[in-house]
């Protein structure tokens, strides 16, 4: 009896232990540079919101743990014949989060709402290609929101009917943009719809929880289609603006990765972590921006010559440890198919450079005697700050007198989507499709993140073009030719083609890089 007795408890004690194990909450916390500016997906534009609402919302179309497209809230489509139809089937399993059904009119219904001139969506531009998109954002057209090219066929079955073929459309319904609201939930509570405890969603997680400057809490969707598969229980999005704090904070495992490190300690970093530092390139380009509609940043040949001053070189191997690449262009390089427009003096030595420039500052009235006084915005970071500090110590030789102005994330890019008052800016744009238009759109006039107020007909006719032209080698001659123009006219200061730089816990999987910087939760596992 006692053996038997003894085999029971230990049998017990057994099940009670993987029942333990079984119900253990997986906790994931994981730095995002900065807090986001909204989590309504229609009115946010930055990497550090995109991140979230990848996690909270399911496109049409999304993308896998390595970037490549995959089925979203549409588990299949079709396209016609001549490229400009695609008729999306949603998934007979897909609801929200409240456990309504996710319907082809929840799409048509927030593809109208991003176009709505009256949402002021910074990326409305985005649905251009679709028929009627421009005629409808346009609030001077007073243009029918039904005449969009979105169509319910039925509940489930959503047909989309392009101006021309995009080869870039699937890719860019990955874009949280395009993302789907649900109309009852905004009808009920307006703007307070995105608050914890309000926000209905489709995706793999809800919102529990938002405490600026603290963390985001998302919790798993049992209601999400692929549930079973999703491994974290709650992902906790922490604010990590000082990149040194959060490395501290990540080697006391406080948190399980972060999305950016302080490249001045990036040889010690290298060092200490081994390969859970993952540094590579992706699409994207750090840039200066110029107030275009404000004197004297209205003139291209002054735009020019502060260009040609700052050390690329400089920045990328002293400033970013060589962790970024000099650019001179503003499409940085690996997509297939285009040649980007670089800049004339990209050959040229650095002292050439510089005493080209400043010929031409002496010709506009510039010099020691008589210097420009230039106020440089950039968001909070030590390698802003650090980038921010090398190009006024550039520039001061020349006469240019440079003020250094350091914001919070969400207020320096709230100001420049607003378009208030700056001189110089610094900002970045990460590639929101494999395509180089992902970046020539933003200096097409009135482009919501057109920050430099650029307009330029040549150059808006020349996009025009590009994006009714069905063959793919005129199309890519097409966007550089206005690449070309962006070059010789100089809006934005293209500084350095971006690389990822990531510190990753051991403990995570499913964590792939890639060139998109991807890294939707649903597809990470943890070990404890």
């Amino acid at each position: 009896m006692k053996s038997v007795l003894r085999a029971l408890i230990a049998g017990f004690a057994m099940i009670m232990l993987g029942l333990g194990a079984a119900s253990a909450e997986v906790v994931y916390n994981r730095g995002n540079s900065a807090d986001p500016e909204s989590l309504d997906p229609h009115k946010t534009s930055t990497v550090y919101e995109a991140h979230i609402l990848r996690d909270l919302f399911n496109g049409l179309v999304m993308q896998d743990s390595k970037a490549e497209l995959i089925p979203g809230a549409a588990e299949s489509w079709t396209v016609s014949d001549d490229l400009k139809i695609y008729t999306f089937k949603l998934r007979p399993d897909g609801v929200w989060s409240n456990g309504d059904p996710v319907t082809a009119q929840d799409f048509v219904y927030s593809f109208q709402r991003l176009l709505n001139p009256e949402t002021a969506a910074e990326y409305a531009g985005m649905l251009y290609p679709i028929k009627g998109a421009k005629e409808i954002n346009d609030a001077a057209a007073k243009a029918d929101p039904n005449s969009l090219g979105v169509k319910a066929v039925d509940d489930k079955t959503l047909e989309v009917t392009l101006n021309a073929p995009t080869p870039y459309f699937l890719e860019m319904l990955t874009h949280q943009a395009t993302y789907p609201v649900n109309k009852k939930n905004i009808d009920a509570l307006g703007a307070d719809f995105i608050k914890p405890g309000n926000l209905v969603s489709n995706g793999a997680y809800t919102l529990a929880e938002f405490v600026p400057n603290d963390h985001i809490k998302l919790v798993k969707n049992p209601k999400f289609h692929d549930a079973a598969n999703v491994a974290i229980d709650t992902v906790n999005y922490i604010p990590t603006e000082d990149r040194s704090a959060a490395l501290k904070r990540y080697e006391a495992g406080e948190l399980d990765s972060n999305d950016d490190l302080p490249t001045e300690q990036l040889e010690e970093i290298r060092a200490k972590f081994g390969d859970q530092v993952r540094i590579a390139p992706y699409l994207g380009t750090y840039y200066y921006t110029f107030k275009t509609d404000k004197k004297p940043w209205d003139d291209p040949k002054l735009r020019r010559a502060i260009s040609m001053s700052i050390d690329r070189d400089f920045l990328a191997e002293k400033v970013w440890k060589n962790s970024m690449i000099p650019a001179y262009s503003f499409v940085p390089p690996g997509i297939k198919g285009y040649e980007a427009s670089v800049a004339d003096y990209a050959d040229m030595s650095q002292i050439d450079r510089e005493d080209e420039a400043k010929k031409v500052l002496t010709e506009l009235g510039y010099g020691p005697d008589k210097p420009l006084k230039m106020t440089l915005n950039f968001n909070t970071s030590e390698n802003h700050q650090n980038t921010a500090v090398a190009v006024q110590d550039m520039l001061k030789p020349l006469g240019i007198e440079v003020t250094l102005k350091n914001t919070d994330t969400k207020s320096h890019y709230g100001m420049l989507e607003q378009h208030g008052d700056y001189d110089v800016a610094r900002a970045g744009w990460i590639a929101d499709y494999k395509d180089p238009e992902t970046f020539l759109r933003l200096l097409v006039t009135g482009d919501g993140s057109n920050y430099a107020l650029y307009s330029n007909p040549e150059y808006d006719d020349l996009m025009a073009k590009a994006a009714s032209e069905p063959d793919p080698g005129n199309r890519s001659k097409l966007l550089s030719q206005a690449e070309a123009i962006f070059v010789r006219d100089t809006p934005y200061i293209p500084l350095l083609f971006y690389s990822f730089h990531n510190i990753v816990s051991p403990k995570l999987k499913g964590f792939d890089d890639n060139v998109m910087d991807v890294h939707p939760t649903r597809f990470i596992t943890k070990t404890m």
